[in-house]
């Protein structure tokens, strides 16, 4: 299969020109008139990922590895580094990032993985209703991802309306109409923000709500008859 064979099929999954104007989900390193030869998915194009997967590859990754302009390759520098990697083993590398979020992983997590019923979705929340009081709420995430880094708590109601947003939703609280947002990387004053506006926050980290994005996209390519291998994945984290 080409790569503009195979980034045609992403599409049909995952629609390129959903994406956000500041992503860069496509194809990040490699020729559209190349033979995609075996297919990896990750998370991240990575050091683990590159060194897993043979020559004459191809790597779908979740996270685009170069986000702004190149103005120079150093490469002893990030990513530099990871692109020397790549091209030095003729591994074509693809992204699909917000497209993705949108189509599948921000529900596949708020359904599958978190267990919610009567999801409604709008661009990158999915919404649902719990009468769970928090406490329970929290041990409920804290099992299905399994890293609850930190929250802030809500007044008490008899039923909470839940926003889920995977990877780093901070900036949603308080703009969005929940009760409780749950997603990953919050800062200081997100929490600050939402505790003045009376809005939980459930911090379930970044890596912890993306992580299943290759068992999401493999088996939307299986689908479409096409096998896919996911690469190790590990957190950056220790």
């Amino acid at each position: 299969m080409l790569i503009r064979d195979l980034l045609k099929i992403l599409g049909e999954i995952s629609p390129f020109e959903t994406q956000e104007s500041w992503d860069n989900s496509g194809l990040i390193v490699g020729d559209f008139s190349a033979d995609a030869g075996d297919i990896f998915i990750s998370l991240e194009c990575d050091q683990n990922a590159l060194n897993f997967m043979p020559n004459n590859s191809t790597l779908i990754a979740h996270h685009p590895l170069i986000f702004s302009p190149i103005k120079s390759l150093n490469f002893a520098e990030y990513p530099a580094n990871l692109l020397r990697s790549a091209i030095a083993k003729n591994i074509n590398v693809i992204a699909m990032h917000t497209n993705f979020d949108k189509s599948h992983l921000n529900r596949y997590v708020a359904e599958k993985i978190l267990k919610f019923n009567d999801i409604t979705e709008n661009d990158f929340i999915c919404y649902a209703k719990t009468a769970e009081k928090f406490d329970d709420l929290l041990t409920r995430v804290n099992s299905a991802i399994g890293s609850v880094k930190s929250f802030v708590k809500p007044p008490k109601k008899s039923e909470y309306k839940i926003a889920i947003c995977c990877g780093s939703g901070g900036s949603f609280a308080g703009k969005i109409d929940a009760d409780i947002l749950i997603t990953g990387d919050l800062k200081y004053h997100d929490a600050v923000r939402a505790a003045s506006l009376e809005i939980g926050l459930i911090d379930a980290g970044h890596y912890e709500t993306e992580r299943f994005f290759g068992e999401v996209l493999r088996a939307a390519l299986s689908q479409k008859g096409i096998s896919a291998i996911i690469a190790p994945l590990k957190s950056p984290f220790g």
